[in-house]
């Protein structure tokens, strides 16, 4: 077990840690798209990154989640072959959004055997979700 300042500490360090192995400035954070972006997750228990759209005007997302619906065979089959698609994700504050996210389980921010593993993951997977953004970005947006 790790104390509330341990695991605080064990997160800064993985996520500096990421900065520097993977040194790369992450344009998908803002994607310019209201309630649209790209996210990195790591727990105890897996880790994620995902596209989320948030949008508290439901029209707007599923307009969105629409388009990404037409898009959806590109990306599985050029991008991201494991990609899910998931149109009522429920967040943990009991927000409901749309998301399409990978993940792998059996790491832990915890367990620094798992790091490696677990920024490879992450560089590759955001690396390919931009590929697939920015080829389809004026279609997204539009």
């Amino acid at each position: 077990m790790f104390s509330k300042a341990e695991s605080r500490k064990l997160r800064q360090d993985f996520w500096t840690s990421f900065g520097k192995s993977f040194p790369r400035k992450w344009i998908l954070y803002n994607t310019k798209i209201r309630d649209f972006s790209f996210k990195f997750y790591f727990d105890k228990k897996k880790a994620m990154v995902s596209l989320d759209i948030e949008d508290y005007n439901i029209e707007n997302r599923i307009k969105y989640w629409d388009k990404m619906l037409s898009l959806k065979a590109i990306l599985t089959n050029e991008f991201l072959p494991d990609a899910i698609f998931d149109e009522a994700y429920i967040l943990d504050n009991g927000k409901e959004i749309s998301r399409i996210y990978l993940e792998i389980h059996n790491v832990s921010i915890h367990n620094k055997n798992t790091w490696q593993e677990t920024m490879v993951f992450l560089n590759e997977t955001m690396q390919q979700f931009e590929a697939f953004y920015y080829e389809y970005e004026d279609f997204i947006k539009a």
